[in-house]
């Protein structure tokens, strides 16, 4: 059986599942979205803080956001190890995207779960 070192013991089958889960559930987000969007026509501030801050809705911008990370880390690290060849340059621009994957998501936290 051949391995791969690059792929953390990974399979193709693993990262294919987790880009295609994760762009269905951005899908039904985008979904959510647009569907509260349509049906409140005169939209104020109130009724979007309303929306957003019920437990449900950060639950689901909860599972979004990690979705989200997720998927974005499968992209850059198929084009990384695809398209990067130097080792060294390689891991430093894998790295820079983990590090600012996880910035990201603990900005996110502090958004969502302040309010």
């Amino acid at each position: 059986m051949v391995t791969s070192v690059t792929s953390l013991g990974r399979s193709g089958l693993y990262d294919w599942l987790i880009q295609r889960g994760s762009a269905v559930v951005v899908a039904l987000y985008v979904v959510v979205i647009l569907g509260f969007l349509v049906t409140t026509p005169d939209l104020t501030y109130m009724q979007w803080r309303e929306f957003m801050g019920g437990l449900c809705m950060k639950i689901f911008n909860l599972i979004t956001l990690i979705s989200i990370i997720a998927h974005a880390w499968v992209g850059l690290w198929t084009i990384s190890t695809d398209y990067i060849k130097p080792v060294v340059i390689r891991l430093v621009f894998q790295v820079a995207c983990g590090v600012a994957a996880f910035a990201y998501f603990v900005w996110a936290i502090d958004i969502l779960w302040g309010v």
